[in-house]
């Protein structure tokens, strides 16, 4: 046997990280356990997006808290993690895609989020080197970038200095609770026990709920990147469209990193990889958007693991089958800007038993017993994936 603690915790993305970093800030006896290294599948392989624009809007409470946390990522964690108010462009190809952003103009209000419509005889004033097919434009000032290798790996750092255990490389086959709590069984033979069990485990999370009653339609999802050589700079804001198709952003020493389409993956493995057809067609696409990346070498191309929710929101709260069991799983492709937010709210729910941030539309059982008013018939109007 391996230890006590108060709360163990599955999975070391930046959800899983930031929650381990504040429980330990509150004197909890915190345990991380990750199959592979910290940052390892979605978290980490992402595009990079720290958005607020788009989400559904019962994403936004959770976007405008966790972009708080980003914004004093430096003194929590000792990094920014490259972390860039740079804007976030979302551009509308045709007048459909035009009164999409238009329309979210009011969803944005009423979350406090300000949105600049940039209409057509701004959009190439303003931004001169978007190609011709753009008709419009919807501007998130406040929304930005950071580098995604850097996140989870400095929020646990963070955290061992804080006081919690993160133990990379270590796969737990077995999870059962009993009459001292939960306890986790490692392919080595180790147990880990404690009273709180909280599941940010990605994909898997789908497997851990279902291990414990709570079987939810989670998909893996394996968003197709690349990067580009260093160009001269000139691209400020990232760049999404209406339908979430291709996105992209460009970093100050020239590389573009550019998104669209899917890879292909085993989780059971597990292994994810690019794949050539959506890599070109993302790259013709973001050319369209911005003709003078036509030409530019790609020099490297990923992918990751990532949960898709039917819905394409995450699954967020207090199990209902399980007492001591929390999840915070199945993240749809756009976690990584909710990550820092998501463990300071899932750290309260386990150590004051309520946050104020509303999670109603997040339950677990939605599928079976959706909540009446809750947004889930809105669909992020992007379609992003980051």
């Amino acid at each position: 046997m391996t230890g006590d603690y108060d709360v163990l915790i599955l999975g070391g993305g930046g959800a899983g990280c930031s929650a381990a970093l504040h429980l330990s800030l509150r004197a909890s006896r915190v345990l991380l356990v990750e199959r592979g290294l910290v940052g390892g599948q979605a978290t980490g392989v992402n595009f990079g997006g720290v958005r607020q624009q788009g989400r559904n809007p019962a994403e936004l409470p959770i976007a405008r808290r966790s972009l708080e946390i980003w914004k004093r990522l430096e003194s929590l964690v000792g990094t920014d993690a490259e972390f860039a108010k740079t804007g976030h462009l979302k551009l509308a190809r045709d007048e459909a895609e035009e009164a999409d952003l238009v329309a979210y103009l009011d969803v944005a209000r009423a979350h406090g989020l300000s949105l600049l419509m940039v209409g057509r005889n701004a959009i190439h004033s303003e931004y001169p080197w978007l190609g011709p097919k753009v008709v419009a434009g919807s501007l998130a000032p406040d929304d930005g970038s950071a580098n995604p290798r850097l996140l989870a790996p400095a929020l646990a750092n963070a955290a061992r200095v804080a006081g919690a255990v993160i133990r990379e490389q270590t796969e737990i086959i077995g999870y059962r609770r009993d009459d001292t709590g939960f306890v986790l069984e490692s392919r080595a033979g180790e147990e880990f026990r404690a009273k709180v069990l909280l599941n940010t485990a990605g994909f898997w999370g789908g497997a851990v709920a279902a291990a414990f009653g709570e079987a939810v339609p989670i998909q893996p999802l394996s968003p197709n990147m690349l990067v580009t050589e260093p160009i001269d700079y000139f691209i400020k804001p990232n760049l999404g469209v209406v339908g979430g198709n291709v996105y992209l952003r460009q970093i100050p020493r020239g590389n573009v990193i550019i998104g669209g389409g899917y890879g292909e993956a085993d989780p059971a493995a597990p292994w994810s990889r690019p794949l050539p057809e959506p890599t070109m067609r993302a790259v013709d696409l973001a050319v369209e958007l911005v003709p003078a990346l036509a030409g530019a070498h790609v020099i490297r191309s990923w992918s990751g693991i990532d949960g898709q929710m039917p819905d394409r929101i995450p699954v967020i709260g207090e199990s209902l089958t399980t007492p001591g069991l929390f999840h915070a799983f199945g993240f749809s492709g756009h976690g990584f800007q909710l990550g820092p937010g998501i463990g300071q709210i899932m750290s309260e729910l386990i150590l004051d038993g309520r946050t104020e941030t509303p999670l109603a539309a997040f339950r677990i059982d939605r599928w079976r017993n959706p909540p009446a008013g809750d947004g889930l018939d809105i669909q992020s109007a992007s379609g992003e994936v980051r």
